[in-house]
């Protein structure tokens, strides 16, 4: 089932570099056909870029327009990509690029909303980059590559923290091997992932494996600029952002969780841990006058 999750946020993050390439680079379907191929022959070689490359090129029986600018834009779904969410919450993992891509189906679904709204709602409108354009395809190549690690690291840990939590004994790298026998994620770049499991079993995260980390530390400058010509743009890329998100959390020593955690202890008694005391040790404050009753008390949940 989780493959098919990842899959949703693989369609999803295809789908917004097609977005960006056909309406901020200006590229033709016949380009975006020929651009897509031209992916299909490095790390982002996969069946979904192959297939998107062959999408772009057909043609109507007539031979006159493009069969893909005929396709009402509502995406269906059978349920697997909110099941892989729905478990991943269960697990507490992070799935952000695969809930954006559910979501993103979902507001696919609306649109008889949309019409009505975009003759109400006003913003930036997408406009043809003054970029060069071969360098604007390659930094939404690099965009979507770095977007598709921080995906599977986040699919991956599912898998894992699923097999601790129910005492499976799995082995990481021949899912990512069995995932490229025939389904629809198959890629090359499953390779590596197969690689990075093999030299460490007990990876926590694909980002941190030396080989991913160094392409994410190289690819999120791409990501960052394509974030924010989109966001210039009043293009949504949703699945990009969730993977920057996701990567800039991730990355970070400290969050501000800890605001949270005072508020939860101040309308609930929900107690916290401290940077100075052992892991383990839980305290509760007198936040006003109708705390003090309860405060100053040390918790052990141990």
């Amino acid at each position: 089932m989780v493959h098919n999750g990842i899959e949703y946020g693989d369609m999803q993050l295809i789908a917004e570099a097609y977005d960006l390439l056909k309406n901020i680079a200006g590229c033709s379907n016949e380009e975006l056909s020929k651009i897509f191929e031209e992916w299909n022959k490095g790390e982002l070689q996969s069946f979904l870029i192959e297939i998107t490359s062959k999408i772009m090129a057909k043609k109507e029986e007539d031979g006159k327009e493009y069969v893909v600018d005929k396709i009402l834009d509502k995406t269906g779904m059978k349920g697997t990509g909110r099941w892989t969410v729905q478990e991943g919450a269960e697990q507490s993992v992070p799935l952000s690029v695969v809930a954006a891509a559910l979501e993103g189906r979902y507001l696919s679904g609306l649109i008889n909303e949309r019409k009505a709204a975009s003759k109400v709602l006003t913003g930036p409108s997408p406009q043809q980059s003054k970029c060069d354009k071969k360098d604007l395809v390659e930094k939404i190549r690099m965009a979507m590559y770095t977007a598709k690690i921080c995906s599977y690291a986040q699919g991956m840990a599912l898998i894992k923290k699923a097999g601790e939590n129910f005492g499976w004994t799995l082995n990481l790298g021949e899912i990512a091997r069995i995932w490229k026998g025939g389904c629809i994620i198959r890629a090359v770049f499953l390779d590596r992932i197969k690689k990075a499991f093999d030299v460490n079993s007990k990876l926590a995260s694909l980002l941190v494996d030396p080989s991913f980390a160094k392409d994410v530390i190289k690819g999120q400058e791409a990501l960052r600029f394509v974030i924010k010509m989109s966001i210039d743009s009043g293009i949504a890329c949703p699945a990009f952002s969730a993977a920057l998100n996701y990567y800039d959390s991730y990355r970070r020593e400290r969050l501000p969780a800890n605001l949270t955690q005072a508020q939860r202890d101040f309308f609930g008694a929900h107690t916290y841990e401290r940077l100075d005391k052992p892991e383990g040790e839980f305290f509760h404050t007198a936040w006003t006058s109708a705390h003090i009753s309860s405060a100053g008390q040390t918790y052990s949940l141990s």
